[in-house]
């Protein structure tokens, strides 16, 4: 079937403005350049950052120009190729990161082909647009704390980690991927999400309303020698304070300037106990690999709530809420 010329798209057209500043437009269907693919697209997931660029909060670099299509995890089928690009045919089911130039809310977009992947059967669109911002950060966040998974971070690695925010769209994997990675997780999250999270893998769960979830001591007096750390505002003075004695890695998914000045600082004075800030750089190999899990069903993905475009809208405000469990998903297809 032919690409139509024009498509709907959801848009802003200025910094603010939150969820009644997101517009219903009819565009023109971009065109792949060298080195992209055209996506028919299936679903999208919104992450903070999506909303966070939006209030401004990487103004003036990001968005590059308005009105601006937002969102950049994608799920879709290739309908056309840019030069350049021989892995892919049209017809091929993907899942694909565009960051920062977005576009995932939107009946078409463009994608890096440098960055798309396979989506075999197992994995449903909804659950593969998921994939590449969330769980790449789980992925990045517990590799950054010095966590491997090759076999032998039991043995020379972290054996401890603390997990915050383990209910939502990162900490979800980051559970899973700890316990892949044969580690004894600790977790914090909200009193409604503890038998998800525990569902989840961990060993220890933290409702951050008590004492105990809000100072992150873990139940059984472990000192962790990693958190990752995927909850807004969390100061470093409480992450260095359950890090155990010998040392360890908290990184941080979600870190501001002061958390880059603390770092620097560290790594000046050779302290043992670190804070590491996260800026996710997507790889297509890391995508295979999470993939591959989700195909095999030893990472889940947990979906909050599927919205059709036409209410995307909805979608976004509910993760402006940031109470979300798990992910929160455009449909391009979904019922209206």
């Amino acid at each position: 079937m032919a690409t139509p010329r024009t498509m709907r798209a959801v848009q802003y057209d200025k910094y603010g403005g939150g969820a009644e500043g997101l517009k219903h437009v009819e565009v023109p269907v971009p065109s792949p350049k060298k080195g992209e693919v055209l996506l028919k697209m299936e679903a999208a997931s919104i992450n903070p950052i999506d909303w966070k660029i939006q209030k401004g909060m990487l103004r003036p670099f990001l968005p590059g120009k308005f009105p601006f299509t937002p969102v950049g995890d994608l799920a879709g089928e290739v309908v056309e190729l840019g030069s350049g690009v021989t892995n892919f045919k049209p017809g091929d089911k993907v899942i694909s990161i565009s960051f920062p130039s977005g576009g995932g809310l939107a009946e078409y977009a463009v994608a890096p082909a440098s960055l798309t992947v396979a989506r075999p059967p197992e994995v449903s669109a909804v659950e593969g647009a998921c994939l590449p911002a969330a769980g790449g950060s789980a992925l990045q966040l517990l590799k950054l704390a010095g966590v491997s998974f090759d076999g032998t971070s039991g043995t020379t690695g972290p054996k401890n980690v603390l997990v915050t925010a383990a209910s939502g769209g990162v900490g979800h994997y980051a559970v899973q991927l700890a316990k892949l990675a044969g580690l004894h997780v600790t977790a914090t999250c909200g009193a409604r999400n503890v038998d998800f999270v525990r569902g989840l893998g961990a060993d220890e769960v933290l409702d951050y309303g008590t004492p105990e979830g809000a100072a992150l001591r873990s139940p059984s007096g472990r000192r962790y020698d990693a958190v990752a750390n995927c909850a807004a505002g969390v100061p470093w003075p409480a992450l260095k304070a359950v890090l155990a004695d010998e040392g360890g890695t908290a990184a941080d998914v979600t870190p501001g300037v002061g958390a880059a000045l603390t770092s620097i600082l560290q790594k000046a004075t050779f302290a043992k106990k670190r804070l590491a800030p996260l800026m996710l750089a997507p790889k297509r190999e890391e995508m295979e690999w999470l993939v591959g899990l989700a195909r095999q069903g030893k990472l889940r993905t947990t979906v909050d709530s599927r919205h059709p475009l036409s209410r995307a809208q909805e979608a976004w405000a509910k993760s402006m809420e940031g109470h979300a469990t798990g992910k929160i998903v455009v449909e391009m297809g979904g019922a209206e």
